[in-house]
C-alpha cells in the first residue's frame, strides 16, 4: 500500500476533497504535525507521497518557529531526490525556499474566492481541470519562481500561484483542496487575521456556498490527473 505523509500546521488545514481520491488510489494517509517535532523522526525518502499544507505562519519565520527550519530541511533532500511532493499556500511557500528561490511579502493579502490564469503550461498539466474555478486565496507572501521549474498559474496580485518541477513536484499558491461544508473552521480560526484585514467573514461564507461545489468537482479531476502522472517509485 503506497503511503502518504500531510504536513499539517493547524488542525482545520487538512487534505480536504484530496482524502478522498487518495484513499480510493490505496494511498494510507498518515498526518505529521509541524507543531509537534514528529518530522525529526521521519525519512524525506520513505514516503511514496509528501503533502505539505497550509498556515498560518511564514517561511520568515525560521528563526522564530523551529517546525519551519524543520520543515526547510526535511523538503530540501526529498525535493532534491525527485520525490513525490505537493506543497499548498505555506507549503508552497516551503518548497519554492527549498529550491532556492526567493518568498516576500505580498504588496497586498489575497484572501477571497477567485480564478487564477493558467499558462500555456498550466494549460498543459493537470491544473487545466481548474480553468475558469473560482479557488480560495489565504496568503499574504508570495514565491518567485525557482530556478528549473514551470509557472503554472498567476493572478494580478501574485505572479507565481502554482509550480512544477517535472510531474513529480507540484506547488500551489492558494487552496484547491477547500471544502465549503468545513469552511466555517477556517472563518473562526482565522477570526483575528480577517478582523485586522477588514474582510467580511459573511462574504467569505457566501463565496464558499456559491463556489464550493464546482471547486470539489474540478480539484478532484485535477488533483486525480496529477496522481495519475507521478512517476516510479511513487505508485
Amino acid at each position: 500500500m503506497p503511503t502518504v505523509q500531510a504536513i499539517r500546521h493547524v488542525h482545520f488545514e487538512d487534505l480536504g476533497s484530496f482524502a478522498a481520491p487518495l484513499t480510493e488510489a490505496g494511498y494510507a494517509i498518515r498526518y505529521v504535525e509541524a507543531a509537534g517535532g514528529d518530522l525529526a523522526a521521519l525519512d524525506p525518502l520513505a514516503a511514496d507521497l509528501l503533502v505539505v499544507l497550509g498556515g498560518p505562519i511564514g517561511v520568515a519565520g525560521e528563526e522564530t518557529y523551529p517546525a519551519v527550519a524543520q520543515e526547510l530541511r526535511f523538503l530540501h533532500t526529498r525535493l532534491a531526490a525527485d520525490r513525490p511532493t505537493l506543497g499548498i499556500c505555506l507549503g508552497a511557500q516551503l518548497m519554492a525556499q527549498a529550491l532556492g528561490a526567493a518568498v516576500h511579502p505580498g504588496a497586498v493579502r489575497e484572501i477571497g474566492w477567485s480564478p487564477v490564469e493558467l499558462t500555456p503550461d498550466g494549460m498543459a498539466s493537470p491544473l487545466a481541470a481548474l480553468a475558469g474555478t473560482p479557488v480560495l486565496h489565504w496568503h499574504g507572501d508570495n514565491v518567485d519562481l525557482p530556478d528549473g521549474c514551470v509557472r503554472l498559474a498567476a493572478t494580478p496580485e501574485c505572479p507565481t500561484q502554482a509550480f512544477a518541477k517535472g510531474p513529480n513536484i507540484l506547488a500551489l499558491q492558494f487552496h484547491a483542496e477547500a471544502i465549503a461544508a468545513t469552511f466555517e473552521h477556517w472563518l473562526i480560526g482565522h477570526v483575528v487575521e480577517l478582523a485586522h484585514a477588514g474582510i467580511s467573514p459573511n462574504a467569505l461564507r457566501a463565496d464558499a456556498v456559491e463556489h464550493g461545489h464546482r471547486l470539489g468537482v474540478q480539484a478532484d479531476a485535477m488533483f486525480r490527473r496529477w496522481l495519475s502522472d507521478l512517476t516510479p517509485p511513487a505508485l
